[in-house]
Formats: structure tokens, C-alpha cells, sequence
């Protein structure tokens, strides 16, 4: 069998920190005193019985971690209820799973085997159950593929587009009642990339609990009772809501996470549990999650930086922002807490996405001229923004990778970043904005006056804070630009309907890739893409829905993401990403402003095991994901 270089085969204790050790190496396993604390119809089975003959043990002590102690309840805000989402990210139980080097390893999985990135083997823990004791196996998986991704009603397209290699699903197989394997024809270089990310393709479900919601497996009467107290129109909605794994408000669902919602909503406090058949273990063989319980209050986005600063939380990052940080850092002298900064692994803090498919012609026909995509980012001192909003702090950047990826070139970074408003205004002239002195601005071709709306969330005082200074800068070349405001859902539905002409939000997620990660951002992929969601639906429906791109570099980018996607080896997909992002930079599709910005991390001095200098970031680092928070634990001992 030939394994491909970037994944070779995951054997027991071939991963370090991640080493699969027989029960028999432990002398006795150790759990909470909580669990007798919970209660249950039947008495819950000795540890051993519940932890998988194989438990993923953690040598915490290799990772420069301390080994920690049972107990405590750990508090976290949160600005709506919505934000229990947070929790599956944080929790960060994956099939494999990046490690804090950002290095894939197995996790849930025993172990896994890649054949020319064509053909995945995953082989599960013998033993491992889901949260409420019911077995974990190859039947979970088979549930999802025969009952989910081919029952029309749940999934009217078939297997999600993450799964289709050149318009093909894979060839699923269960081995045995451990094993299940992915097969498909053409390579799928990002499979494992995907379940390792803050939402990967969900592959399995406790069958034994939703097979309850199914038509195939549930009576109609029963069907209706439960359609009937769950109120939702059908079956299909039902098994929907009740299956929710991306935001857990099903308390009943089984998991294989840490800790388990305990709690329906409505509610104002969330609280999750341990996970009584949790796999994973430490090095003296203590059952994770260290924290016996986990409390999500509920409060106003707004108030949140002020209740972390009197205490009311004991580990918090959402919500918070560098503005907050002086307020947070005086917080130490009178409350027990720790205030650190991590690096955000944003391409860009915040940039500006010119809508290439927005339908106002004039418009989106100056967007698609480079020139002026170049012109508008010359135009930009970013120096003084990174002075007055960031204190100096951060890195004027493009939209592109940090140094800390392997792939960084200085030359990505300065890409049309430097602020020449000599040679903006050149640009501008060399396309025809006449200027008008009159009003102090250029004109279209259509004789409109350069205006630009530009949509934001007006969630983040420094995004309105930069966009007063972008606004004056601008202006000195003759582009006026209008601020409006619009909720989040709304901001996206009016640049996917080409209403919006142009918008702010965040630049790359992931800006610290690896060649092994797909550069899927650097293309028209997705419709969540600001500066060209209807391309990127294209992508992503399979052809199906939007428009294939029109503009011969965005379909370059495209050709280049599908040659990733084809290589092999190491090397050629190394070379891929440089060409993809020298392309990407050199055509300025998004206006970065600056990265590497900091971002406050406030925790109880008594909290154990938090890096007080980390990478922070929805991509590749599930926020807290990849620095276990189940082997966090509190030091009562300490001040």
C-alpha cells in the first residue's frame, strides 16, 4: 500500500501526544467525584468500562502542560444564546484534529490510513461509547451515508459538496463494526483538513438516538407526537433540529465532546457537563475534562468586557476585542484574574471587499479593473490607522498569511499595501475618473460621482474608528465612501443578491496554512466569499447555482485551487499556494488594511494550562480548540 507523504499511516502511538496505551498500562483509572453527584436511572458502569480500551492519552507533561486536579465549574459569557455554538468548537473532539503545532494527529479516531489521498481508512476505539453509554461504531457512520446524505428529504442534493471530487461522491464502506473507509477515484487532498476544522462535515450520529426521529426506523403516530411537542412542520425538521451538532441546544443528544448541554433553551445560563464516557485520559490515567462543569451566562454583547473586568468570568475571549485590553489589564489589581494577548490569525483584522458581482454595471465593471482595486488600496495609510486604532501594534498587511505560516514571502504582504497616493490618483486618471474640482471627487464614466456605500455590522468600534480615517484618505484621491450599517444576515443576503456594492469584514480565516491545507480562500469557493459570492456558489453548488467566474484571474485562481487539489506530494502543492497567492495579492480582490492584532485572553488566576501566548482564530485553531480545553484545571493553592 502506498501512503501519501503528508499522511502517513496513524499506527498506535505513532503521533506523539496522542498515543493510543492499553487499559493494562494503567494500574487504575481515576475519575471525578462529581460523576456520583449526577443523577441517573441506572447507576453509571466503573470507569473502566466506560473509557475505550484504547483511550487517546494525553501526555500533558510532553506539552509542557501540568497535570492537573478534579473540580470546579468554570464561567464564560456570552452575547446571545445563539453563542452556545461556541462550545463544539471549544470542546474540539475530532475524528483527527490539529495539535498546537498545527499538525494533524488522530483524536476520536484509534487510527487512520490515506492511500494517495484517494482512499481513508479510519479505524475506531474499541469500546468507545457516546455520552449517554450507547456504543460508538461503524454503524454511526453507516447511519449518516444510507439514512441522512441519501434520504431525500434531509439532503435533497445528496452527500454535501465537500464530499464531491469532480461532481462524484466517495464509495463508503464498513469494514467492520470498527472500521469504515472513503474511497474516491480522484484525490481529495483537504478530507482530513476538513475534519479537522472548527465545522467539519458531520460523518457520524448516534444512530441509536435518532433513529427515534426517522421515518424509516419510527412509527407515524410516534413521528407525529414528537413533530407535535418539538413544533416543526415535519419529520425532516424534526431529525434536523434534534441532530443539531453545530449549536447544541438539544440537551438529550448524545456526544462525544467533553462536556454535554445539560440545559434546553430558552434559558439565560447554559450549563454543561462531563461527559461520563469521555475518551481521552491524561498521563496518570485521570479522565478528562479536568472542570466538572462549564456555565455559558447569557448577557448583553456590549457588557461583556465590563462584567470580565469585575470578575464574572473565568475564562473569556469572545466578545472581547484589543480596545478593552487597558480596562482588562487594570481589572488584575482588583479581581483574580490573568489578562494575556494572542496573535489573531486573520489575513486581515478587517478588510474591504468590492462586490465583483454586484449588479450595478457601473460599478462592478470598474471593481473587475484591477487599476482600480490597486488604486483604492495605494490610497489607504494604513500606517496611521495601526497608530490611532491599534496603538501601533499590529502589522500593515494586505489580505494575505502571516510569518508565522511556512508560506510567508515579505512580497505577499506588501502587495500594493504601501500608501502612494501619487501613484493611486495615476491609476485612477489612467482608467478615465475624470476629477471634478467642483465636488471635490472623480466621476464614473456614467457621469455618477465615485460614492461607494460600503455595508458593515457596526458590531466593532475600531471597524467604524479605521473606516473614518479610510474615508478621509480616500477622499483625497476623489473617492467618497458612506458607511451604512445592516445586520449581519442582512449584510450577507445583499451581497449575495448584488445589492451591496461593496463591504467590510474579516480577511483570510486561516492565516497561518500549511501547503497541506487547501487554499480554497484564495478562490472563488464559497458563497460566504464578500468580494464574489456569486462565483463562489457557482464553486460550491457544483454548477448547479451561481455563475462560473468571468474574470480571467478569479478563474485562474479557480484552476489553481483544482491543481491543489490533483498534486502529489508535498512540494507541488507548496508550489501551488505561492502561485495562488501572488496572484491573489498582486490582484488586490480584497483591500487589507492590517494583521497579526492582538487579542485579549482573560482567565482566573487560578486557571491552569491556558498558553499565555497563543495563536487565536476561528481557522486552523477552533479559538481555544487546539490548546485542550479539557486539560485546563484549577490550582485552588494558587493566588
Amino acid at each position: 500500500m502506498t501512503i501519501s507523504r503528508r499522511h502517513m499511516l496513524a499506527l498506535l502511538g505513532s503521533v506523539a501526544g496522542a498515543t493510543a496505551i492499553p487499559a493494562r498500562v494503567f494500574a487504575a483509572f481515576s475519575q471525578s467525584d462529581y460523576l456520583a453527584q449526577i443523577p441517573t436511572e441506572t447507576p453509571l458502569p466503573p470507569i473502566e468500562e466506560r473509557l475505550p480500551k484504547t483511550p487517546r492519552v494525553l501526555n500533558l507533561a510532553e506539552r509542557g502542560l501540568k497535570p492537573g486536579r478534579y473540580g470546579g465549574s468554570m464561567r464564560m459569557l456570552i452575547g446571545g444564546q445563539r453563542d452556545i455554538r461556541f462550545m463544539p468548537i471549544n470542546c474540539y473532539a475530532r475524528l483527527v484534529g490539529y495539535n498546537s503545532d498545527l499538525k494533524l494527529e488522530a483524536d476520536i479516531l484509534e487510527a487512520y490510513e490515506v492511500e494517495n489521498d484517494r482512499v481513508f481508512t479510519f479505524r475506531l476505539r474499541e469500546g468507545h461509547k457516546w455520552s449517554d453509554g450507547s456504543p460508538f461504531t461503524a454503524d454511526d457512520f453507516r447511519y449518516v451515508w444510507d439514512d441522512v446524505f441519501h434520504e431525500k428529504k434531509l439532503a435533497k442534493g445528496g452527500p454535501p459538496a465537500g464530499l464531491m471530487i469532480n461532481g462524484k461522491p466517495p464509495r463508503f464502506e464498513v469494514i467492520d463494526a470498527r472500521t469504515v473507509r472513503y474511497s474516491w477515484d480522484d484525490p481529495n487532498p483537504d478530507f482530513l483538513a476538513d475534519q479537522a476544522s472548527p465545522s467539519p462535515i458531520r460523518l457520524m450520529f448516534p444512530a441509536a438516538y435518532m433513529k427515534q426521529f426517522h421515518m424509516r426506523y419510527q412509527t407515524k403516530e410516534l413521528l407525529a407526537q414528537h413533530i407535535a411537542r418539538e413544533r416543526v412542520d415535519d419529520w425532516a425538521a424534526l431529525h434536523q433540529k434534534m441532530s443539531r451538532v453545530v449549536r447544541p441546544e438539544n440537551p438529550n443528544l448524545p456526544t462525544l465532546d467533553a462536556w454535554r448541554n445539560r440545559t434546553a433553551p430558552p434559558a439565560e445560563r447554559f450549563v454543561f457537563e462531563r461527559n461520563p464516557y469521555y475518551y481521552r485520559v491524561d498521563e496518570n490515567g485521570l479522565q478528562l475534562p479536568y472542570i466538572d462543569k462549564v456555565m455559558l451566562d447569557v448577557s448583553s454583547a456590549d457588557l461583556i468586557a465590563a462584567k470580565t473586568g469585575t470578575g464574572e468570568s473565568d475564562l473569556q475571549v469572545t466578545n472581547l476585542d484589543f480596545a478593552d485590553y487597558t480596562f482588562l489589564k487594570n481589572a488584575e489589581q482588583r479581581y483574580p484574574l490573568k489578562v494575556d494577548l494572542w496573535k489573531r490569525t486573520q489575513g486581515s483584522r478587517m478588510a474591504l471587499f468590492p462586490n465583483l458581482n454586484c449588479k450595478d454595471e457601473g460599478w462592478r465593471n470598474l471593481f473587475r479593473d484591477v487599476r482600480f482595486r490597486r488604486a483604492m488600496s495605494l490610497a489607504i495609510n494604513r500606517g496611521e490607522i495601526n497608530k490611532a486604532v491599534f496603538y501601533g501594534l499590529a502589522t500593515e498587511s494586505s489580505n494575505s498569511i502571516l510569518p508565522d505560516s511556512p508560506l510567508f514571502k515579505p512580497e505577499y504582504q506588501k502587495a500594493w499595501a504601501a500608501f502612494d497616493p501619487d501613484q493611486a490618483n495615476r491609476l485612477l486618471d489612467e482608467i478615465g475618473l475624470a476629477m471634478d474640482d467642483s465636488e471635490g471627487m472623480r466621476r464614473l464614466p456614467d457621469g455618477r460621482l465615485a460614492k461607494i456605500i460600503i455595508e458593515i455590522t457596526g458590531e466593532s468600534t475600531f471597524e467604524t474608528d479605521a473606516l473614518e480615517l479610510i474615508g478621509d484618505q480616500l477622499l483625497q484621491v476623489g473617492i467618497k465612501i458612506y458607511p451604512h450599517v445592516a445586520q449581519r444576515e442582512l449584510l450577507r443576503r445583499r451581497v449575495k443578491g448584488g445589492d451591496a456594492i461593496m463591504s467590510v469584514g474579516g480577511g483570510l480565516d486561516n492565516g497561518v496554512p500549511t501547503a497541506d491545507m487547501a487554499p480554497k480562500e484564495l478562490a472563488p469557493t464559497s458563497d460566504d466569499q464578500l468580494q464574489w459570492s456569486i462565483w463562489g456558489l457557482h464553486a460550491l453548488s457544483g454548477g448547479s447555482d451561481g455563475k462560473a467566474p468571468d474574470l480571467p484571474e478569479a478563474k485562474a485562481l479557480l484552476d489553481l485551487y483544482s491543481e491543489w487539489r490533483k498534486a502529489e506530494g508535498f512540494d507541488q502543492r507548496t508550489d501551488v499556494w505561492h502561485k495562488m497567492l501572488a496572484l491573489f495579492t498582486d490582484q488586490v480582490f480584497t483591500i487589507g488594511i492590517v494583521n497579526a492584532t492582538l487579542q485579549p485572553v482573560v482567565q482566573s488566576s487560578k486557571l491552569q494550562n491556558v498558553p499565555s501566548k497563543a495563536l487565536y482564530g476561528f481557522d486552523p485553531t477552533s479559538y481555544l480548540g487546539v490548546y485542550l480545553p479539557d486539560a485546563f484545571w484549577y490550582d485552588e493553592e494558587t493566588a
